[in-house]
């Protein structure tokens, strides 16, 4: 009996936890109002809320379009979110998404 609550509880905790990921990310026009905060991701549901890290930035961006589709990148954020985490420069950086 214990073992059965155990695990369940497991399963459910385990379903909720986001997956964190690293690598880089680019920027591009978006899709969506202008000034709003969204990304592209190659497999988050759309609607859903990632946290983007660079350096000493971070912000929260809805997934509303698919992609990034060049290799070895993980998210392409619109250019207000791009502004905000002061990636404009750069073009490509190493972010953490969770």
């Amino acid at each position: 009996m214990r073992i059965s609550i155990v695990l369940a509880a497991l399963l459910l905790l385990g379903s909720s936890v986001a997956r964190a990921e690293t690598g880089k990310a680019s920027y591009y026009p978006g899709v969506g109002r202008s000034g709003e905060m969204t990304c592209a991701h190659r497999s988050r549901p759309f609607g859903s809320m990632v946290r983007v890290s660079f350096g000493n930035h971070s912000i929260q961006c809805r997934v509303n379009d698919r992609g990034p589709f060049i290799r070895g990148r993980i998210i392409d954020v619109s250019t207000a979110a791009a502004r905000a985490l002061g990636m404009m420069k750069a073009g490509v950086v190493r972010v953490s998404i969770e």
